[in-house]
């Protein structure tokens, strides 16, 4: 984290080094965030627990997708849902099914699927060409962000004409049939700044192998044969990502499209596994914004508007179960000769709009006032499947049922709200930020949510910070309105999740060649939305309580060496059992050397060790084992005329990793796949670009 911190330290005194010059060239700029209050600040005195990443530390890990990026930064681990593998992004040990708790933004505007109230069941990989940087805050964001800013907040910050200033093509080719290729350009038409990005790629992804699924236990019950497992999971894809962003003095408009097709089901829809079923999403982006609106002395404006429709089909139905499987419904097993087969396809449309007002006429303040409205309407769902309720299941023929019998009927949600900030340095090398939004539902009323943070500058070279925050999750529209599911069902009188969260951190300078950073945090969770039984119905049921802490470290053994590592240390534990909550690491380690040598070329090895996850409450299944991983990466990172090449060997020792299976109190068969979710073995990638 903020490693150019020292160079600016030393800057202040004397004029930067070549050396130093090189080492901007390999990490980029880290010195300034937006994200912890919404205008750009020192990293080191944002209030909050802070890391950005720049498009050149991602160069330099050799990271093609978010995921591996994010598996960096201290305090989260990526784990994964057997459903298609998305990713959850667990953040100080804050585990869930489908991990809404994990806000996820794309230029400030959030990326959240109303349905499942997380990024979308069909994610198939975030591409990192176009990204010229990633802003994360651990710990509650609501009381700027609203909803989903629980345990964290992600933005995906894309680059800009003068990111790219020309153009580059690239193409990289890899293990499991990857292939991808994009272009870039970045430049002027007139006094317009443009830039453009357009990608193309296809996988089909790892096979990792299931010894058992739900099936499996499905086949012992009803004494069949019809499992799949031992078996592989399913996670090839194609993909298009098209963006284009247009600037002009302080108007900005960005517009995208996002395609995943023939989306691999992962482990199943319902842990079983399914060769066959394929999904497709699409997403369309724009948001228009105009800043820095001079209203008068001391008062400024800032406007903007965007626009999201997320689609989500199965052109190809998903097989809930296998061919031959015989389903329990609680009073008999019922035969599916061609299997269970279910298309719940989605339609939705967010319309957001802000207003943010700021001020600066009070003598140490800067004070902001926001408004807006979000227009998230699920205005079309629709479904094909083979079964019905008539109370019991019943097989039918293949067909589109109609709404009222489907899993989910259309459904619209109004949120408006109000927030205000206060940025106050109310002495020298001290400043208090305060905060308070409330966001009003339309679907389950309101909800307010305060922040504050103390920042002391105790030296030029120590930085401390004491923070608070309190945070929610909406519930998602399944979570309330779910019906005629066979696995989930939802429950209207759901209820807002709430956290509350101390942090203190601290930010130390050691030396001109090295900087520690630590933070240390407790939260208390409650109304935790939870399932049990079968079919599984939610409430807010759960509570939650964490501790931990996270250090950080930056070392320049020489100038063109440097140490990069991380230690996080977690526990959480469920209040109505007293048990540890399970699922998330309480010890993951990252770190990562990079050397840079022959004129140009950037050698970088990164190990990651994930250790000590334990099971949920009621799984008496031995924890999930720990697993080390070892990458190296191969360079080039100052240009050799005009072109730029890599090499990089992930999980270069082949280490059998694994994420944990979910565990279902309740559920006549809680545990659906004994042996947990396999991840990727060794792969390879060779990747060339071109700039003209």
């Amino acid at each position: 984290m903020a490693c150019m911190m020292a160079l600016l330290a030393s800057a202040a005194h004397a004029q930067v080094s070549s050396e130093e010059e090189e080492l901007s060239l390999v990490y980029g700029d880290k010195a300034t965030i937006s994200i912890a209050t919404g205008n750009q600040q020192p990293l080191r005195r944002a209030p909050a627990v802070a890391t950005v990443i720049t498009s050149e530390d991602i160069a330099a890990m050799g990271a093609t997708d978010l995921d591996e990026v994010l598996e960096t930064v201290p305090g989260i681990h990526v784990s994964r849902n057997v459903q298609g593998y998305n990713p959850l992004y667990v953040i100080r040990g804050i585990y869930s099914e489908f991990n809404p708790q994990t806000l996820v933004l794309q230029n400030g505007v959030p990326m959240t699927m109303m349905f499942i109230g997380n990024r979308g069941n069909g994610w198939a990989g975030l591409p990192l060409e176009n990204v010229a940087r990633i802003e994360v805050i651990r710990g509650p964001g609501s009381a700027l962000y609203g909803a989903d800013a629980y345990s964290g907040v992600i933005n995906i910050i894309t680059k800009s004409a003068a990111d790219i200033s020309g153009t580059e093509f690239g193409v990289r080719a890899g293990s499991f049939k990857t292939r991808d290729a994009w272009a870039l350009h970045g430049g002027k038409i007139g006094s317009v700044d443009v830039a453009g990005y357009l990608r193309v790629g296809t996988t089909d992804g790892f096979k990792g192998r299931v010894e058992s699924d739900a099936q499996s236990l499905n086949d012992q019950l009803a004494s069949t044969q019809a499992s799949l497992a031992p078996g592989s999971v399913n996670l090839g894809h194609d993909a298009v990502d098209g963006s284009v962003d247009l600037a002009y003095k302080q108007v900005r408009l960005r517009a995208g499209y996002r395609l995943r097709d023939h989306i691999g089901l992962g482990g199943g829809a319902a842990s079983a596994l399914d060769p066959v079923g394929q999904g497709r999403t699409e997403r369309y982006n724009a948001d228009l914004s105009w800043n820095d609106i001079e209203l008068a002395p001391q008062w400024k404006l800032g406007l903007t508007a965007s626009y999201f429709e997320y689609i989500t089909t199965y052109p190809t139905p998903l097989r809930v179960y296998p061919p031959g499987a015989r389903i329990f419904d609680g009073q008999s097993f019922v035969l599916f000769p061609d299997g269970m087969l279910g298309a719940p396809n989605t339609w939705e449309r967010q319309q957001r709009a802000s207003a943010v007002v700021s001020y600066s006429g009070l003598a140490g303040h800067h004070m902001r006032f926001g408004i807006g409205q979000d227009d998230l309407n699920m205005y079309r769902t629709q479904e094909f499947k083979n079964f019905t309720f008539a109370p019991g299941l019943v097989l039918t023929d293949l067909a589109e049922v109609p709404v009222d019998d489907s899993f989910l009927a259309p459904r619209r949600r109004i949120v408006r709200y109000v927030y205000a900030q206060d940025e106050w340095n109310f002495a020298r090398d001290w400043a208090l930020t305060a905060g308070l939004r409330h966001d009003r539902y339309s679907d389950f009323g309101g909800t307010t949510n305060p922040r504050a943070a103390l920042v002391w500058d105790a030296s030029a070279d120590l930085t401390a910070k004491v923070l608070y925050g309190r945070a929610f999750r909406a519930p998602s529209f399944s979570e309330r309105y779910s019906v005629n599911n066979p696995v989930l069902r939802g429950n209207p009188d759901l209820k807002p999740e709430i956290i509350n969260t101390l942090e203190t951190a601290f930010s130390w300078q050691a030396r001109p060649d090295t900087q520690l950073q630590l933070s240390v945090f407790r939260y208390a969770m409650k109304d935790i939305i939870r399932t049990a039984g079968f079919p599984a119905t939610r409430s807010n049921t759960g509570a939650q309580n964490g501790h931990g802490f996270e250090l950080e470290a930056t070392h320049d053994v020489r100038t063109n060496v440097r140490l990069v590592g991380n230690y996080a240390y977690q526990r959480s534990t469920d209040e109505a059992s007293g048990e540890d909550a399970g699922y998330a690491p309480h010890h993951h380690v990252f770190g990562r050397a990079d050397w840079g040598f022959a004129s140009g070329l950037l050698l970088s090895g990164q190990v990651n060790y994930v250790a000590d996850r334990a099971r949920a409450p009621g799984d008496t299944r031995p924890k999930v084992p720990d697993y080390t991983t070892v990458d190296l990466t191969l360079r080039t990172h100052r240009q050799w005329s005009s072109w730029d090449f890599a090499a990089s060997v992930r999980n270069l020792f082949n280490a059998d990793a694994r994420e944990p299976s979910l565990y279902s109190p309740g559920n006549p068969m809680p545990v659906l796949i004994a042996n947990d979710l396999p991840l990727g073995g060794r792969s390879f990638y060779l990747q060339v670009s071109y700039r003209l």
